[in-house]
């Protein structure tokens, strides 16, 4: 983080990534001295309303952050910006983006929380856009130019008032993480599912936090008055609280239905109980045993909406077989009972020593009961990529001089992969025949 006073100072000359929160209410003019090696600037948490026309003077500038801010609609200078390809506007009040504030380059675009209607019929010429978050807005529709964005690969659509998906998106060749929860076709006002046994939040003791995530934080609790009725639920436990009413991917009401919908899977995170404490939403977990760790990291500004890996990662071809029989098991699972992810990464996958697999964060998954039945495979094969991307990943941590690299089965997991990203979405096979053709 740097001061308004570092930049006025000339300290930040030079600098390829700039980030201020000191509740500006006007832009910095100074920042437009950094004009020569401005790469990345993060303004958010401030009170800004506009950008100043000569904005476009940062002719370095690749990514903008202006989360939490005061804008009503989206600047057009923004469109000018050569470089520019990466736009956060988060949490502001945008209600208005015009066809003219885009640069053609755009390859990342977030827009969740504000309160646009509407997108331009100029998002088709994003042809390069492969991010877009548009959850917490107030859209009744998408622009079918649209389908023209065929790199699209992430999008987020929950908590909006679409009546429907458009065939369009589910026939794009790169979708791999989709989540729509939350509109008015698909979205629970409230989770009346008594899978597991509601638990009064009074009756834990919350001690360390655990985790966190973009839809709520999990802390470690134990009982401090455990009911008769629960006496069989662990002594120790996993409670995530949801945030608020709405979080990034939607609402909690609906990452609560489709977690307890979906049900148990020897390869799911046990849910077993529910908090339901005036508005505030919670989920019971067991809690996950010693000696897992998650699989990969979550995407970087570069790698865009592909997982990173810490840097000595390294899987042998038998464990990434094991780790993707197991997901292709648990998405089998989680599809028959009429539920999508959303969120198919390594980042959200915990292996043991054992490669053994425990899945969960719900937080993009849908309800597809709802959707007409050749959408509802849609979507299935939709997850398939999100899987033949994570098989792609692990492989490229896979070197010729591990001792346990195996030609032939590299050459099937490699081929694998590609029949799960072919472009024709309904070509790509099924999560059954994926589990079969591992056991083979």
């Amino acid at each position: 983080m740097h001061t308004l006073e570092q930049l006025e100072s000339g300290e930040l000359k030079g600098l390829s990534r700039v980030q201020i929160a000191a509740k500006l209410s006007e832009f910095p003019l100074a920042i437009l001295s950094l004009a020569d090696s401005l790469e990345i600037l993060d303004l958010s948490n401030n009170q800004l309303s506009s950008l100043p026309d000569d904005f476009e003077k940062l002719t370095q500038l690749r990514i903008v952050f202006l989360s939490q801010n005061c804008f009503t609609e989206l600047p057009e200078v923004l469109a000018r910006c050569p470089k520019l390809e990466m736009i956060g506007f988060k949490a502001n009040q945008i209600s208005h983006v015009s066809e003219h504030a885009l640069p053609s380059q755009t390859r990342w675009l977030i827009l969740t929380d504000n309160q646009l209607s509407h997108l331009p019929q100029s998002m088709g010429r994003l042809t390069r856009l492969k991010k877009l978050a548009l959850a917490g807005n107030q859209l009744t529709e998408l622009p079918d130019s649209m389908a023209n964005c065929r790199e699209l690969e992430l999008v987020r659509l929950s908590a909006n008032q679409l009546s429907h998906l458009p065939d369009w998106l589910l026939n794009l060749p790169k979708l791999s993480w989709l989540a729509f929860a939350g509109n008015p076709f698909s979205h629970v006002d409230e989770c009346l599912n008594n899978s597991v046994p509601m638990i009064d939040p009074e009756h834990l003791h919350f001690s360390a936090q655990i985790g966190q995530g973009a839809s709520g934080i999990i802390y470690k609790a134990h009982w401090l008055n455990r009911p008769t009725t629960q006496a069989h639920l662990p002594d120790n436990v996993a409670v995530k609280i949801f945030k608020g009413a709405i979080t990034s991917d939607g609402y909690p009401a609906d990452e609560l239905d489709c977690c307890l919908t979906t049900g148990e899977h020897v390869n799911l995170i046990p849910a077993i109980g529910q908090i339901h404490h005036g508005e505030q939403l919670g989920l019971v977990m067991a809690l996950i045993p010693e000696g897992y760790q998650n699989l990969g990291l979550p995407p970087s500004l570069q790698t865009c909406t592909r997982d990173t890996f810490n840097d000595n990662a390294q899987f042998s071809v038998e464990a990434i077989v094991r780790i993707v029989k197991q997901m292709s098991d648990t998405m089998t699972h989680m599809h028959q009972q009429q539920v999508s992810h959303g969120d198919i990464y390594a980042h959200n996958i915990m292996i043991d020593n054992e490669c053994k697999v425990l899945f969960g964060d719900f937080g993009a998954a849908s309800n597809l009961a709802n959707l007409p039945l050749q959408q509802r495979l849609k979507m299935h094969k939709i997850e398939v990529r999100a899987l033949g991307c994570l098989i792609d990943d692990l492989l490229a941590l896979i070197t010729p001089e591990n001792p346990q690299y195996s030609i032939p089965k590299h050459a099937e997991l490699t081929a694998l992969a590609k029949l799960c990203m072919q472009e024709n979405v309904l070509q790509r096979p099924d999560f059954k025949m994926i589990s079969a053709q591992l056991l083979s």
